[in-house]
């Protein structure tokens, strides 16, 4: 990550690796036969710190989509530089098919957190999408959406989607 970080996905090499690491190459060849599996396993790590965190969120329904607010402003906010090298290796998926189960690990989490808000799965997909703008949108903008800007537009169109009773 540290190397995506400073210089971008395209700069991961084994070699690369190797030199961040501290390790000579072959450690790190041993363990990664191709640059993908750096990938792979570094976008795995990615999804399990915050698959973890969804999952410990409060079960109070406000809360928690509060506190998944949170986690898509403050993630992106306080390590802008790790939070961009996580959406550059979301987005290198789209190129690159041994990520993609990741990033359809991640869309699984996001959809099973959404679920009890909206049980309409075209809904869950729109406030889903707009979830992955934001994160974008806190890694690019300066300033970046507060969690209570997060929160409130998530909460609108969640509100705008919800079946009436």
């Amino acid at each position: 990550m540290r190397v995506i970080e400073g210089d971008g996905v395209t700069a991961v090499s084994q070699r690369r690796v190797a030199a961040e690491a501290e390790v000579p190459p072959s450690t790190v060849t041993y363990y990664y036969a191709t640059v993908d599996d750096l990938l792979v396993d570094a976008l795995t790590r990615v999804n399990d710190a915050y698959v973890a965190l969804v999952d410990a969120l409060p079960e109070d329904p406000d809360e928690a989509l509060r506190g998944f607010a949170a986690l898509i402003a403050e993630g992106a906010g306080a390590d802008r530089a790790h939070a961009l090298a996580e959406m550059e290796l979301f987005l290198i998926s789209a190129r690159r098919p041994s990520l993609r189960s990741q990033t359809e690990r991640w869309s699984a989490a996001v959809d099973a957190f959404l679920a009890p808000y909206l049980p309409d799965p075209a809904a869950r997909a729109g406030v889903a999408a707009a979830s992955d703008g934001y994160f974008l949108r806190c890694c690019t903008m300066d300033p970046p959406p507060s969690t209570e800007e997060v929160h409130r537009g998530l909460r609108r169109l969640i509100d705008r989607e919800r079946p009436t009773r």
